[in-house]
């Protein structure tokens, strides 16, 4: 790259997280604070293969407000499902795109993470690491669940009791 060059890479997903050689090279490019962002991409995109890719983009001079960061993108959910392949539609890279040019934080999609946050990482680059999915869950607490299970309980018991009498009168019959 030149003084001005930006560079990106599609990889399987596994090389983010890879020790050995691939560690110390990652190690390598985060100090020289090269790489701008990482994009995980869903599966089953790419002919002949089922696996995960990303794309790593680095840019040789980084604009001061993104010196010393790396933009996180899980774009996993950002495709098409095909029956033999999936497929990033139009709308898919837009968004990809726009998050890439915003460099900024997104919940559930994109995080803005300090060299400092990497290292701490043992320079892993695994986007779940640092792009969380919230999980909204509208499950019951515990005392309500207890609660409900023990009314569930009652009134099985009295279900049952309804039955053996239902089906006492059809057995005294006969």
């Amino acid at each position: 790259m030149n003084s001005t060059g930006r560079m990106t890479f599609v990889l399987p997903h596994d090389a983010l997280f890879r020790k050995g050689a691939e560690g110390k090279i990652r190690e390598a490019l985060l100090k020289l604070d090269l790489l701008e962002a990482v994009i995980g991409l869903g599966s089953n995109i790419f002919y002949g293969t089922q696996l995960a890719a990303c794309v790593m983009a680095f840019k040789q001079n980084k604009s001061a407000d993104k010196k010393g960061k790396v933009l996180f993108i899980d774009g996993s959910t950002k495709v098409r499902v095909g029956r033999a392949k999936n497929f990033l539609e139009p709308n898919h890279v837009k968004q990809l795109f726009d998050w890439y040019i915003d460099f900024k934080s997104v919940e559930n999609y994109t995080k803005v993470a300090t060299l400092q946050d990497i290292a701490e990482n043992d320079c892993n680059l695994n986007i779940p690491l640092f792009v969380e999915k919230v999980i909204e869950d509208n499950l019951p607490s515990v005392e309500v669940a207890l609660a409900d299970l023990k009314n569930a309980w009652e009134e099985s018991l009295i279900a049952e009791e309804r039955f053996v009498s239902i089906l006492s009168k059809f057995t005294s019959q006969s």
